[in-house]
């Protein structure tokens, strides 16, 4: 198994733990870069930092979203330089891939749960793709067959992801 491979199949185990521990109490805010922030969890070897933005549309309006993050995370142990996934308050299809989209490029994702992550080895080109392009939107589905649509901005994402690598090296 490579380790891109390990590091996904125990982020798909260890993000509803990550999800939690975002919204604890310990989780330590670092810093605001225009619309995204930047956070840490645990210390020393065990020490995740993460660049993370808002949706700031989601479509259709009626419906019950959720909190909708989009995170860029990074292990100072080493396990991910830069793991992309996305947050949502409803539980995913699986069987249609959430795409990430930045301008004309796009990015199938893989869902678990709540969150998706991205396939393949394509994390350092989207974290690219975020950092120079204006918008992030990704579509996806939920268990009740809603079709979903998140638009993020993409202002500060440069620093915000440069912060969190530069914490986590």
């Amino acid at each position: 198994m490579t380790l891109r491979v390990i590091v996904l199949i125990g982020l798909m185990f260890a993000a509803p733990a990550l999800t939690l521990l975002t919204a604890a109490a310990d989780s330590k805010a670092i810093g605001r870069y225009n619309d995204w922030r930047v956070y840490t969890e645990g210390e020393g070897r065990s020490l995740v930092c993460f660049a993370t933005v808002e949706a700031n549309d989601k479509a259709p309006k009626a419906a019950d979203h959720g909190e909708v993050v989009f995170y860029v995370a990074v292990w100072k142990s080493g396990a991910s330089k830069g793991q992309v996934s996305l947050r949502v308050g409803y539980n995913l299809r699986t069987d249609i891939a959430p795409t990430a989209i930045v301008g004309r490029d796009r990015f199938a994702m893989v869902a678990t749960g709540q969150e998706a992550f991205l396939k393949e080895d394509r994390d350092s080109t989207l974290i690219a793709a975020l950092q120079k392009g204006q918008e992030l939107r990704v579509e996806a589905a939920s268990v009740k067959d809603a079709r979903t649509a998140y638009h993020f901005s993409l202002k500060g994402s440069r620093d915000a992801i440069d912060k969190a690598k530069s914490l986590c090296k």
